[in-house]
């Protein structure tokens, strides 16, 4: 596959872990093709753990990120927020829409906008309006304006209000089983924090969202007008 053919994929996620469970399959089907992916955490998800510190807790989550996105064909990029406390302002808005400019993705992947989960609520604006930042070349920055043509929100246990899955990417097994054993790289996938049994439940959506478009796996992502309602690849 020549260069010039290659997409490059972005997953913007609230926390490290976040768009490997939602979107990592997808992820891995794209750069076992030959494309590009690199997965943005706007923090660790650090306080997320009932008996580690912190601190403690964030250098074993971002040693594992890089374990999965190895795993999964990806890069990884972080930013220097706190889990439970990413705000919604200009500065971490412009910081994303660098990250944009610098990479030049053609597509973005985040969190839908409706989550009992605060952090994942305010990604949602902030990629939403960083993407638009990005585009536009009359706000100055140090690189120029990069339009990623294509955006889509993946879908997570937390963010499921009004959430409709109308695009369906198609899980080979290869892809399936590079995404699972990513996803077995984190201690709190595997149910070690609160127990919620992360690596089944995604695993069982796959199937939910591939019976219907007669695929045996598949991954489901929102757009942001709507209306598509179909089975589609983002290659055709």
């Amino acid at each position: 596959m020549s260069e010039q053919a290659k997409l490059h994929i972005l997953a913007i996620g609230a926390h490290a872990g976040d768009q490997e469970l939602t979107a990592g399959a997808t992820i891995a089907k794209y750069t076992q093709a030959g494309h590009k992916a690199t997965f943005l955490h706007l923090s660790p998800g650090e306080k997320g753990h009932p008996t580690l510190s912190p601190d403690d807790y964030a250098k074993q989550k971002i040693e594992e990120s890089y374990k999965a996105a190895e795993i999964l064909g990806a890069d990884v990029r972080y930013l220097s927020y706190k889990d439970a406390e990413i705000p919604v302002n200009d500065e971490i808005k412009y910081e994303v829409a660098d990250v944009i400019r610098e990479l030049k993705p053609d597509i973005i992947i985040t969190h839908w906008k409706h989550s009992i989960h605060k952090d994942h609520a305010n990604t949602h604006k902030i990629v939403e309006d960083a993407h638009f930042y990005a585009a536009l070349k009359q706000i100055e920055r140090e690189l120029p304006g990069h339009y990623a043509k294509k955006l889509y929100y993946s879908e997570n246990w937390e963010d499921m209000h009004e959430f409709v899955p109308e695009v369906f990417i198609d899980i080979p097994e290869e892809a399936f089983d590079a995404w699972v054993k990513a996803l077995g790289v984190y201690a709190f996938a595997r149910g070690e924090t609160y127990g919620f049994p992360y690596i089944d439940y995604y695993k069982a959506l796959t199937v939910v969202r591939g019976a219907p478009v007669r695929f045996k796996h598949a991954q489901g992502f929102m757009v942001p007008r709507g209306g598509l309602n179909k089975r589609l690849q983002w290659l055709e």
